[in-house]
């Protein structure tokens, strides 16, 4: 998902798939550090949805678990970097 409050009303889909289409998007959420947040009957309610598609508000109570699953991941990157005097850390 994806979500851009100046230009979107609602979260939008941005990749979906099953089986071994999902298993090469969480490959390649994971290989570009994006974390995962598993919650199969969010992702069958989901795969339903076109690419592109805002999320229905019958959705809007799980995917606002995974935006405060989000908030929470921001927030420890926010301490971390704090941490490190607000440096960015080198690879």
């Amino acid at each position: 998902m994806r979500y851009d409050p100046a230009r979107d009303g609602a979260p939008r889909v941005v990749a979906a798939g099953e089986k071994l289409i999902a298993e090469a998007i969480i490959h390649r959420a994971q290989q570009h550090g994006v974390p995962i947040y598993e919650d199969p009957d969010l992702a069958a309610a989901l795969v339903k949805l076109q690419v592109g598609t805002e999320i229905p508000p019958n959705l809007y109570r799980a995917v606002a678990h995974v935006l405060v699953f989000v908030h929470g991941l921001n927030e420890e990157r926010g301490a971390e970097k704090a941490r490190r005097g607000g440096r960015a850390e080198k690879s």
